[in-house]
């Protein structure tokens, strides 16, 4: 039935603010908005909805409809969301299966075709989508836009089959969005010049200001493992319109704490604009992408949130398309229990497969930074013992294992410093962007004991050391569950704190620094299930230095 929303508009349009009376049809669109002067100085805020600019919802290790539950309580009304991850996994019958699921939802999550099905060629992922099949998505009306363009060395390079699936994406009218950290001066105008639209990956504002001087839109992220904000928020006064918020990737328990509304409070405090800090998260998504998203207008989608204040932003309600779909802090979504569809076909390993003959003086580490998906590489002399390379925890020296987890395979192992574990073991099948199995421990046998815990779930995480074990499995494609939100995030948080007390791990995210250790497309070290990979060269190195 029609209804009316009343409160103190937040005008993007005329940047005023003023007491209104929101007047919504029966469909769900805005059909008057009628000023109220007497509410000019009270009653909730009215203001368009919060938008993720670029979301692994895979991440959340949460199907759409759940994510979505979680989502909406902060305000979020839509998502630019990339299903590249379960792509990876089930090609595209993972990424039919994110649609249908989505479509259960009226979260507004707009899908685009996944660009680099897999990543790198150097790598075992469980599925390929070619030019062909990418052409077959972008065709569709539910797949907005060619997702992230990570094979930047291909785009530099004029690699035949890059530049088809972005050249295919151009001929459609849809956008291309851009995944290249690092890249600055002719490089960063290059990669724009391929018609690159925008890039999340920026975690300097100098190689920002370079892609903005390209005409590249610019995603300030903050989510659970690379965290942008504080680098690159002097931009947010200075180049409003060419500028978007995203969380990427965000784990579950984080989730429950906050989505887009933490960027815009965090903005609001630091004492930018409220009207250019609104732009960028309710409007600029939905004008570059061309979303079907209300802008509180007459004749728009009734897609829109109240809040108590203009400082703390706490979310009252959030509707979408008309329907309120969370109040207070709680949604008010259907529950769907959703079909388990997974791809996996690994053994067990064993102590043995892990042995590192000592075959020289130095030895290519993989260096970790809390809070950073960047890597580094160092060379050190590594630690013998009868004849073999082991770990040294008291040098922070660990070592690092991918296992094949499509077909029996070797696993590759290698060396890390800087995941600061004391003791044990860790263990994910959500290891960005082939979802490998990848394991950090101090021991083999910790090793083996938490990789075959994954391995007999079919996916999961896991921690462990000595007769404790702590398992969450991920059924759905080796990397989501379809069990309800809030119970997956404080499980999600036991373990991760049990990793951290009782293994003794100094990391704040040690899941979500672990998961992308194999993803190649992220400088500089890195080790996938074929070996040790130098993302500067681009290309396999040895171990050994010397």
């Amino acid at each position: 039935m029609p209804q009316e929303i009343k409160g103190r508009l937040v005008d993007l349009d005329t940047k005023t603010i003023y007491g209104a009376i929101v007047r919504v049809n029966d469909e769900g669109y805005i059909t008057e908005i009628e000023k109220d002067p007497g509410r000019d100085k009270r009653g909730w805020f009215i203001l368009p909805g919060f938008v993720d600019a670029h979301v692994h919802i895979e991440s959340s290790m949460l199907v759409p409809t759940e994510f979505a539950k979680m989502a909406v309580v902060h305000g979020t009304v839509a998502t630019v969301s990339d299903p590249h991850e379960i792509a990876n996994v089930l090609g595209l019958k993972g990424v039919e299966y994110m649609l249908n699921n989505a479509a259960k939802t009226p979260l507004s999550i707009n899908f685009g075709a996944p660009s680099c099905v897999p990543a790198t060629s150097f790598e075992t992922a469980g599925a390929t989508l070619d030019a062909q099949a990418v052409e077959q998505l972008l065709q569709r009306d539910d797949i907005r836009y060619l997702s992230e363009v990570m094979n930047y060395p291909g785009v530099l390079n004029k690699d035949p089959e890059v530049m088809a699936k972005i050249a295919v994406a151009h001929r459609l009218g849809k956008m291309v969005d851009g995944h290249a950290p690092g890249l600055r001066g002719d490089q960063a105008r290059a990669y724009a010049a391929a018609g690159i639209t925008t890039d999340h990956e920026c975690f300097t504002v100098e190689e920002a200001r370079d892609k903005l001087a390209a005409g590249m839109k610019v995603i300030i992220r903050e989510g659970s493992a690379a965290r942008n904000y504080t680098a690159l928020h002097e931009l947010i006064d200075e180049f409003p319109d060419q500028l978007m918020f995203c969380t990427d990737d965000s784990h579950p328990n984080d989730l429950m704490g906050g989505h887009i509304n933490r960027h815009v409070i965090r903005a609001i405090h630091d004492r930018h604009d409220l009207w250019n800090v609104l732009k960028i998260a309710c409007r600029n998504p939905v004008e570059h992408y061309g979303l079907n998203i209300g802008q509180l207008r007459v004749g728009d989608r009734a897609d829109l949130i109240q809040i108590d204040d203009l400082r703390a932003f706490g979310i009252m309600a959030t509707y979408i398309k008309g329907q309120k779909v969370a109040e207070a802090g709680a949604h008010r979504l259907p529950v769907h229990v959703e079909e388990v569809i997974n791809h996996f076909n690994c053994q067990p390993i064993n102590p043995e497969q892990l042995r590192v003959p000592a075959n020289g003086k130095k030895i290519r580490v993989i260096t970790v930074t809390d809070g950073e998906l960047i890597t580094g590489s160092t060379t050190l002399a590594p630690t013998t013992y009868d004849g073999e390379v082991v770990t040294a925890p008291e040098r922070d020296l660990l070592k690092i294992v991918v296992i094949n987890r499509y077909e029996p395979a070797p696993p590759a192992v290698a060396f890390v410093q800087g995941m600061k574990l004391q003791r044990g073991a860790i263990a994910s099948s959500v290891a960005h962007d082939s979802h490998n199995i990848v394991v950090v421990g101090v021991d083999d046998e910790s090793i083996c004991t938490v990789a075959n815990a994954v391995i007999a779930e079919q996916g999961g995480i896991a921690a462990g050391r000595d007769e404790y074990l702590e398992v969450l499995p991920l059924p759905v494609a080796g990397i989501m569950t379809n069990k309800r939100g809030p119970k997956v995030a404080a499980r999600y948080s036991e373990i991760s704190g049990f990793a951290r007390r009782k293994l003794r791990c100094g990391l704040e995210a040690p899941f979500m620094t672990l998961s992308f250790l194999a993803l190649l497309v992220i400088p500089e070290l890195k080790l996938s299930d074929r070996g040790l990979f130098d993302g500067g060269q681009f290309g396999f190195v040895d171990l050994w230095m010397e």
